[in-house]
């Protein structure tokens, strides 16, 4: 019996690393992104920038750039998405009710997790697709429901 617990005990404590090891590897430095107006990869380092939020969003080019400035609205969800992926922003409720998350309700959502706080919320994200998916958890409602800024750290 005292056989079976220490292997119980193993176990867990072996989970709870990989856990770890993975939350660590999410919040290494993001060097690449997609651009929200035309949807192709870049890296930050050579985008254009447009002050949104508060925060900054990464676009390809100017002409991407005065389209989100000019309206932003169209490509709020993929911006929105953006936003915590460059861990500008963070989740601290659920997107679809803005109750409190139940860490074992979580879904990757085109590449980044979201927890929720019941199965409802996640299984009705899990069951959307594409942009669906992206728009229940990142647009501008879900997003101000479920998202916080960063503070950002004083040199």
């Amino acid at each position: 019996m005292t056989l079976l617990a220490a292997c119980l005990a193993l176990v867990c404590v072996a989970g709870t690393f990989a856990d770890e090891k993975k939350e660590k590897q999410e919040k290494k430095k993001v060097e690449s992104v997609n651009c929200p107006v035309a949807g192709k990869e870049i890296k930050i380092a050579d985008a254009k920038t447009v002050s949104y939020r508060n925060a900054n969003v990464y676009v390809c080019c100017d002409n991407c750039k005065g389209k989100m400035e000019k309206d932003s609205a169209p490509f709020a969800a993929k911006a929105n998405h953006q936003l915590v992926r460059t861990k500008q922003y963070r989740q601290t409720k659920c997107p679809l009710s803005g109750g409190p998350i139940d860490k074992e309700q979580k879904l990757k959502v085109a590449g980044q997790l979201v927890k929720f706080c019941c199965e409802k919320c996640q299984g009705k994200t899990a069951a959307a697709e594409g942009d669906e998916q992206l728009a229940l958890v990142f647009a501008d409602a879900a997003f101000d429901k479920g998202f916080t800024a960063v503070k950002k750290k004083k040199d």
